[in-house]
């Protein structure tokens, strides 16, 4: 097989194709790929596509740019192949307005949902994810709440506050009536979580407080039940919060394991090797990353690259099955975020300019290429070993569906290395300089 390589080793060069350098000759680092192993499949990589960056792919970008962008983003030969959307039900941090699917005046209910809707994502929201999947049929959407409506909750606001008991069941059936709508516009929602960032509770945007405790009866005695008695056999992740608790996850897993069909994880705090201590007390449940953002608290691009590719790489070595980084388009000002929220300093794989209506790409793009290019859904990771001065030197490995093999290898030290890498007789060699990245691919 011939090996393409893609590297980037600053900012004037990301993902740039260069000259295979022969396989012979010396190198400081070798690592391999096992023989006839594998691990878990690769579900997709992608990013969410939250009110705000909807309103600016789709409202904002001119049509010229919208179409190039969602090329760009989606196409997975002309662009960078996202399989995966993660997309909040109802109103987020970065939404223009807080807003549920049902939404109530003080001291009214509506159990029967005959106010539910989902006409704000009709506006943007599902005429983009058609596009995407037109480019992508591997597409798989996966919704996560900040909040259940106002009026299911014991502070009676989107903000703060949790679940009230005596509407768990009518919680149970807003998810199911989503599910539905989402159906009615011919999308299968692939996966649900029951909360964003259960163990949060910010008072300047939408959020909802979540004990495992609570998670796993709401799960378990309602929401699992009522999917299955609508016909729905949607995913339901559980947790969507930082790695920095285990306990949650595996009283989740402990308590009701089968109702719950994998964990969802952020990055902001922790490590993922709390990914393979869930999955070794509970093997075969999925392990998704559903949400990591960049933005101004890594300043500079060379350490805010390779903390996300090193992320990724570790995140994969440690059983992800999917990678999702947080929002796909802001603009300008790191916006639209919720009124009251304050400064926002996460970064999106696009920035629109709102006066030119033009998007150019970011950090998280290029990041988030090196793996989503080559990596395609169905992939299977694969086990390597590495020998030699391997101080710095991180890597993960794929075979694809279709035979191709990929690697992508970061030099996270501090002095540059060359490193030789593939399997049995096909191998290519690279040379890296501090913090600089390659893709290489096996046709």
């Amino acid at each position: 097989m011939g090996a393409k390589i893609f590297r980037t080793i600053s900012q004037r060069h990301l993902m740039e194709p260069i000259e295979q350098a022969s396989h012979e000759g010396t190198f400081d680092v070798e690592i391999m790929m096992k023989p006839g192993e594998t691990m878990q499949r690769v579900v997709g990589f992608g990013a969410s596509l939250t009110d705000s960056s909807a309103y600016l792919l789709n409202e904002t970008l001119d049509d010229e740019s919208r179409k190039q962008a969602m090329t760009d983003l989606f196409d997975p030969d002309q662009g960078i192949g996202l399989s995966m959307l993660r997309n909040p039900m109802g109103a987020s941090d970065y939404a223009r307005d807080v807003y549920s699917y049902d939404d109530m005046p003080d001291g009214k209910r509506d159990d029967s949902m005959e106010h539910f809707s989902i006409a704000r994502d009709e506006r943007n929201v599902i005429p983009l994810i058609h596009e995407a999947k037109r480019l992508n049929p591997d597409l798989k959407v996966v919704m996560s709440p900040w909040s259940a409506p106002a009026w299911m909750k014991t502070n009676g606001s989107m903000k703060a506050g949790s679940l009230r008991e005596d509407c768990r069941e009518t919680y149970a059936r807003y998810f199911v009536q989503c599910l539905r709508a989402y159906r009615s516009h011919g999308i299968e929602v692939h996966a649900v979580t029951p909360q964003n960032e259960p163990l949060y509770e910010p008072t300047h945007y939408p959020s909802m407080a979540m004990s495992a405790q609570e998670e796993t009866v709401f799960v378990r005695d309602h929401l699992r039940t009522a999917m299955r008695e609508a016909g729905f056999k949607t995913l339901i992740l559980g947790y969507d919060h930082n790695w920095d608790r285990c306990d949650y996850p595996l009283a989740l897993l402990d308590g009701a394991a089968e109702s719950f069909d994998g964990i969802a994880w952020h990055w902001y705090a922790g490590d993922p090797q709390s990914q393979s201590v869930v999955s070794e007390r509970h093997p075969g449940k999925l392990s998704y990353v559903t949400e990591a953002s960049g933005g101004e608290w890594i300043p500079g691009f060379e350490p805010a690259f390779s903390h996300l590719v090193g992320m990724i790489i570790q995140a994969l070595n440690h059983g992800a099955n999917a990678f999702v980084l947080w929002n796909i388009a802001l603009d300008e000002h790191r916006g639209p975020t919720v009124p009251g929220f304050g400064e926002s300093t996460c970064g999106g794989l696009l920035r629109v300019d709102s006066e030119r209506r033009k998007a150019s790409k970011e950090i998280d793009y290029y990041g988030l290429a090196h793996f989503s290019r080559h990596i395609r859904p169905g992939a299977h990771v694969v086990p390597t070993i590495a020998t030699g001065n391997t101080d710095g030197a991180r890597c993960v490995a794929a075979l694809n569906e279709d035979g191709s093999r990929a690697m992508v290898l970061l030099n996270d030290g501090e002095s540059p290395i060359t490193v030789r890498a593939g399997w049995e007789d096909n191998a290519a060699n690279v040379t890296l300089t501090p913090k600089a990245v390659a893709t290489i691919v096996w046709r």
